[in-house]
C-alpha cells in the first residue's frame, strides 16, 4: 500500500476543543478539612470517570454556598498536583431554597471527546442538583417572543 492510500484510509482524528464539565458535592461542616476532603474526592471522581489528565484542564471554576467559607476549595486542585492550572474561586447564587454546604465545580477540559462522552459528578446531597433535565421549568411565551426577536436581530446584523 501507498503512502498516499494509507493517508486517505486513515480516520481524521477527534479535533481537540473545551468542553465545560460540571460536578457538585456538599461538604458537613464549614471547616477547611471537610471542604478540602469533599473537593478532593469530587476532583479524583471528575478526573476518574473522564480519564481526564491534568495538563488538559484549561481552567477550573469553583463556587461554594455562601455557608461555606472556611477555605478555598481551589486548595484541593492544588494538593492533587494541579500546579499548572489557572483556578478560581466564588459564592455561588444565594436562592431561596437551595442547596446548602455545597461546593460546584466548572472544569474547561481541552478533549476530543464530544459532549454526550462527558461525564458530570454529583455526589452526596449534590445528587439532587441533577434529577437529569426531567423537571425543567416551561419558557413562558413572553420569554419565547423575546429570544425570538433578539434572534431576528442578531440575524439582520449578521
Amino acid at each position: 500500500m501507498q503512502l498516499s492510500e494509507l493517508i486517505k484510509n486513515t480516520p481524521d482524528p477527534q479535533p481537540t476543543v473545551c468542553r465545560g464539565v460540571r460536578g457538585a458535592v456538599t461538604v458537613k461542616e464549614n471547616s477547611e478539612e471537610a471542604i478540602l476532603a469533599a473537593t478532593r474526592e469530587l476532583l479524583q471522581v471528575m478526573v476518574k470517570r473522564n480519564d481526564m489528565r491534568p495538563d488538559d484542564v484549561a481552567s477550573v471554576y469553583f463556587t461554594t454556598t455562601v455557608d461555606l467559607n472556611a477555605t478555598y476549595p481551589a486548595l484541593a486542585a492544588r494538593q492533587l498536583g494541579w500546579g499548572g492550572v489557572a483556578l478560581m474561586c466564588g459564592h455561588e447564587m444565594d436562592v431561596p431554597d437551595g442547596l446548602p454546604m455545597c461546593v460546584r465545580v466548572l472544569i474547561h477540559w481541552n478533549t476530543s471527546r464530544n459532549a454526550k462522552e462527558i461525564v458530570h459528578v454529583y455526589l452526596r446531597e449534590a445528587q439532587s442538583l441533577r434529577p437529569d433535565r426531567q423537571n425543567l421549568p416551561p419558557v413562558r411565551p413572553r420569554q419565547m417572543n423575546a429570544m425570538e426577536a433578539m434572534v431576528k436581530v442578531m440575524a439582520s446584523v449578521l
